[in-house]
């Protein structure tokens, strides 16, 4: 689908905002609200897009890792559609020559951990290895990839939310709240009616509770479109090792590099990890050839392409769903 101007307004506004009105973002874009609400629609049912909410397990106490799964070839697939149904997996991805599997993971507690790392992984059939890293500290997120920016920057102040209060203590949720993030998770932009039937609590309570989810920064909105809709047809993961001494610095310039939608700092034998976005192959040739060439910090790489996104953000489902949302 080709997409004009109107298309990806709407994307980076629903980027900056899953949640923000129609009539708002009509209003930033000059356009009617009806326009607004027949595009998502159209975006929507072709499967091309979705908002979905996600959780900062940090501030629920959960512990994130990355993991790395290789299987002989008949399985992978398998393997990485097992790790997609789970509630606690996200990104998961085939990659190389689709005999392995990467995937990011929030463990609730030790007991989850130790079940997943532990137990479950490793007796699956037809598993050649699996290396689980912690996650230290993130420099990039998909939340702030610019592959999405069209807006002016006038456009986007208006659109911005509040920004979340910082906070260290974890937050505990109940089973109204647990239940609130699952439809959410499903339908970012899910009505206030269909909220109220999954939790059992009134309209005004589901509102509010949202409101301190958000605020308390546990609750977060993602647009849930694959690059290449927007252009960028070749993905590929990066485990870095850089100076320990440069690591941080090092983060911060990958960061700072458009191609990159996540940078984050890692336990294992590589100590970073990346996941970029280009145009095509001859695009990824060049940035690693000379744009990650230039770190002088790092001393190894391992560039494995994205074949298959078996899962993004959210829950996995049917992307060609029926339009649902407000």
């Amino acid at each position: 689908m080709d997409l004009d101007s109107v298309d990806r307004g709407l994307i980076h506004a629903l980027h900056l905002d899953g949640r923000a009105p129609f009539r708002t973002i009509a209003e930033v874009l000059e356009v009617s609200e009806n326009t607004v609400a027949r595009r998502y629609r159209r975006l929507r049912s072709a499967g091309l897009l979705r908002v979905v909410g996600t959780v900062n397990g940090a501030r629920l106490g959960y512990t994130p890792w990355t993991v790395r799964l290789r299987c002989t070839p008949d399985a992978a697939a398998a393997v990485a559609d097992a790790l997609a149904a789970r509630d606690d997996t996200s990104w998961v991805y085939l990659l190389s020559g689709g005999t392995e599997v990467s995937c990011n993971v929030q463990t609730r507690s030790s007991e989850d951990q130790d079940a997943l790392l532990l137990h479950k992984l490793p007796r699956t059939r037809r598993l050649v290895s699996v290396s689980a890293h912690l996650l230290l500290g993130s420099y990039a997120l998909p939340t702030t990839w610019p592959g999405v920016a069209h807006l002016s920057p006038d456009q986007v102040e208006r659109l911005q939310p509040p920004q979340p209060a910082p906070g260290d203590s974890p937050i505990t949720l109940d089973d109204g709240d647990r239940a609130l993030l699952d439809a959410l998770s499903r339908d970012g932009r899910a009505p206030y009616s269909d909220l109220t039937s999954a939790t059992g609590w009134s309209e005004s309570t589901v509102r509010r509770r949202m409101e301190s989810l958000r605020s308390n920064g546990v609750l977060h909105y993602q647009v849930d479109i694959p690059p290449a809709v927007l252009g960028f047809t070749s993905q590929a993961r990066l485990w870095i090792t850089a100076r320990p001494s440069q690591v941080v610095p090092t983060a911060k310039a990958l960061a700072d590099h458009p191609e990159v939608s996540f940078a984050a700092l890692t336990t294992g034998p590589t100590n970073l990890l990346a996941a970029v976005n280009c145009r095509d192959t001859a695009d990824l040739a060049r940035y690693l050839t000379e744009r990650v060439s230039a770190l002088d910090a790092i001393r190894e790489m391992e560039t494995a392409p994205i074949i298959r996104t078996v899962k993004r953000a959210g829950a996995l489902l049917p992307f060609s769903l029926p339009f649902s949302g407000a």
